[in-house]
C-alpha cells in the first residue's frame, strides 16, 4: 500500500493512479468513508488524462486509527504533508461533505503554486452548528445523538445513515441501491471508532468563514437540493456568498451523497469545471 508518515507518526493512506506528469485532481472524502467513495470520479478522471489522488483521512479506512489529532487544522496539515510527499503543483482538489471542510482548511493556507481551483460537494462550510453567530444551524443535540449512537453501537449507526438520509432512499420513490449501503458501511466500519468519534466535533463545530474569505482560487460548490445531512440553506448558500470567485449549482431533489447516485450528472459538470 501507498503510505506516507507525517510528523506526528501517523501512516496515511493514499491512491495515486495516472501519469505523474498530468494535472492532478486530489479527492477527500466524507465521515465515516475513505477514498474509496471516489471510485467512480477517479476512474473518470483517469480516462481523460488526469492524475488522480485520493487520501484516506487519518483514523479513517487505510490509515492509523489515530487517537489525537482529528481536528481539521490536523487534516489540513496532512493534506499539505501529502502533496509534498509527491510535489503535487496546479492541483484541483474536490471535497465531499467534511472533505470540504478539509479542501477549505488546506486551501485557504496553501503555499502559492500548489492549488488550480477547488471543489466543494455538498459540504460542511461554513459552520453546521446553531449558535448565536448561526441561529438557523443544526442544533447541537443532533450531533450529541452521532456520538451517542456511535458509542452505544457503531455497526448498526452505520447501516441506518447511508438507507435513509445520506442518499435519499427513506424519500417516497427512491430507487435503492443496496450496493451503495453495503459500501458505505464496510468504509464506515474500516476506520477507528475513536477517530469517527472526534470527528462529528471536527466537521460540526469548525467555523470555516475565514478560510472561505481568504481563498483566492476558482471554486465551484455543488449541492443537491434534498441533501438531509447538510442542509443547503445552511451550507452552500451562505457558502458562496463569502469566496472571491464562486459559482454555486444545486441539484433539484438529489441527495447528499448526490455523486455516487448520479456519477452521469456530476462527473460532467466537475470536469467542465475543471476544464474551464
Amino acid at each position: 500500500m501507498a503510505t506516507i508518515t507525517t510528523a506526528d507518526g501517523t501512516n496515511l493512506f493514499y491512491k495515486d493512479w495516472g501519469l505523474k506528469d498530468a494535472q492532478p485532481v486530489m479527492f477527500h472524502h466524507g465521515w465515516p468513508l475513505s477514498a474509496d467513495d471516489w471510485d467512480s470520479q477517479m476512474l473518470f478522471f483517469l480516462s481523460r488524462g488526469y492524475r488522480v489522488v485520493a487520501p484516506d483521512r487519518r483514523g479513517h479506512g487505510r490509515s492509523d486509527q489515530t487517537d489525537t489529532g482529528n481536528d481539521m487544522d490536523t487534516y489540513a496539515a496532512d493534506v499539505a504533508a501529502i502533496v509534498k510527499a509527491l510535489d503535487l503543483h496546479d492541483v484541483i482538489h474536490i471535497g465531499h461533505s467534511t472533505g470540504g471542510g478539509e479542501v477549505a482548511r488546506y486551501v485557504a493556507q496553501a503555499e502559492r503554486g500548489r492549488v488550480a481551483k477547488a471543489v466543494l460537494i455538498g459540504a460542511v462550510p461554513p459552520v453546521m452548528v446553531k449558535s448565536d453567530k448561526n441561529p438557523d444551524g443544526i442544533p447541537m443535540e443532533v450531533f450529541d445523538g452521532f456520538r451517542e449512537s456511535l458509542s452505544r453501537n457503531r455497526a448498526e449507526f452505520y447501516k441506518g445513515i447511508p438507507s435513509g438520509p445520506f442518499y435519499g432512499f427513506n424519500r417516497a420513490g427512491a430507487t435503492i441501491s443496496q450496493g451503495l449501503i453495503d459500501n458505505w458501511w464496510r468504509q464506515g466500519m474500516a476506520g477507528g471508532a475513536k477517530a469517527h468519534h472526534d470527528c462529528i466535533k471536527a466537521f460540526s463545530e469548525t467555523d470555516f468563514t475565514e478560510d472561505l474569505e481568504a481563498i483566492n482560487v476558482p471554486i465551484l460548490f455543488l449541492h443537491g437540493e434534498d441533501d438531509q445531512i447538510v442542509p443547503i440553506q445552511n451550507s452552500a448558500h451562505k457558502a458562496v456568498r463569502l469566496v472571491r470567485d464562486g459559482t454555486l449549482k444545486t441539484y433539484p431533489g438529489l441527495s447528499h451523497g448526490l455523486f455516487a447516485t448520479h456519477p452521469d450528472v456530476i462527473n460532467p459538470d466537475l470536469l467542465a469545471f475543471a476544464r474551464a
